[in-house]
């Protein structure tokens, strides 16, 4: 272990020691493999020197950690090792109606599980979010986010891995769409599409309900996951309590890599344009209970964060001014703070974690 000022530090580098504010509140935590995000965000909050680990602590991984912050990052490559699977999961499932249960645990267990606790997992996943949008990308996503907002709600592991199977089997009765309807923005569907898709919902549960040792839970989260808590959800119009909470937390997953992943007839929206409907919703047709502890880890993960607004302009991410802030405070390169709360014409386009 050795102590390292802040502008010496490099990515890749790995902490040897949790950083803690004024406040007590925790910064980073031991054992956090460094981002360029993070490097930004120290130097953002004048945290002079940090510990990390040295050759020793580092002998048997160092050539991951240090590969791991581009584009063919650790991440990345253990994501692209699991898509296969994904997808031959949902093929299976396509062409025998039946879910290949134990196969799933594994992937679960042995992949996903370990993806969604990796500290920058939400950065990473905007990386991938360009991608396919296809039907197994999204559920490999959504089963990330999941694990992610378990961590968040501190879950234990047991109940962890099963909202991640909730997120990856979700969608499981859209395994017959036509691609067609698959890439249509849903809210220009009508007629026969418009019922299918609703319909997809009660699917997914039916084909789960075949599957010996799956929680109701599991099966909830595929009926319930267009459900709102207001009641103007789909397909029944379910509302409050009576929706489940993995249900809750899944449409939490499925509306974030809904808003920030680029397909046929939407467009692509940053992370910001996600919290901003999240804070938005979070006391009419979502669950506060969820949003609360999503929210406030989330606009933590992006302080000091580059981004350009659609007036061309760049800058910081400084801070959101409250715990419901739809929008945060932006530092620009001309030394203004801008609270986006007060300037609605004003709109972050892009964001780079690094």
């Amino acid at each position: 272990m050795r102590a390292v000022s802040v502008e010496d530090l490099k990515p890749g580098m790995i902490l040897a020691r949790t950083i803690v504010n004024d406040d007590m509140v925790v910064v980073l935590s031991e054992d956090t493999l460094l981002t360029k995000a993070h490097l930004t965000r120290l130097a953002f909050l004048n945290i002079p020197v940090v510990y990390i680990k040295d050759e020793y602590e580092l002998s048997r991984n160092y050539q991951t950690a240090s590969s791991i912050f581009n584009r063919s990052n650790a991440f990345v490559k253990e994501y692209d090792s699991v898509v296969q699977e994904a997808k031959s999961i949902f093929e299976e499932t396509e062409k025998s109606g039946n879910v290949p249960l134990t196969e799933t645990q594994d992937m679960v267990k042995e992949t996903i599980a370990p993806l969604a606790r990796n500290s920058g997992a939400i950065d990473y996943l905007y990386e991938l979010n360009h991608r396919s949008s296809d039907l197994y990308n999204h559920s490999l996503r959504v089963s990330i986010l999941a694990g992610v907002i378990a961590k968040w709600m501190h879950f234990k592991r047991a109940k962890t891995r099963e909202l991640i199977l909730a997120g990856f089997l979700h969608d499981i009765g859209k395994c017959k769409f036509p691609q067609r309807l698959l890439d249509k923005n849903i809210n220009n569907l009508q007629g026969e599409d418009y019922e299918a898709y609703i319909k997809h919902t009660v699917d997914g549960q039916h084909i789960l309900n075949g599957v010996a040792g799956l929680s109701d839970g599991i099966k909830l989260a595929a009926l319930q996951h267009h459900e709102r808590l207001d009641g103007t959800g789909f397909p029944f119009g379910s509302s409050g309590t009576d929706i489940h909470e993995y249900a809750r937390i899944i449409m939490i997953a499925d509306l974030y890599d809904n808003i920030t992943t680029e397909r046929q007839g939407y467009v692509k929206q940053t992370p910001f344009a996600a919290i901003a409907q999240l804070t938005e919703n979070m006391y009419t047709s979502l669950d506060p209970e969820v949003c609360v502890p999503v929210l406030t880890h989330i606009k933590d993960a992006f302080l000091g964060s580059r981004i350009t607004l659609n007036t061309g302009e760049k800058g910081i991410i400084a801070a959101y001014p409250n715990d419901f802030a739809a929008h945060p405070i932006v530092s620009m390169s001309s030394g203004m703070l801008i609270n986006l709360n007060e300037h609605p014409e004003l709109v972050i386009t892009e964001y780079n974690p690094k």
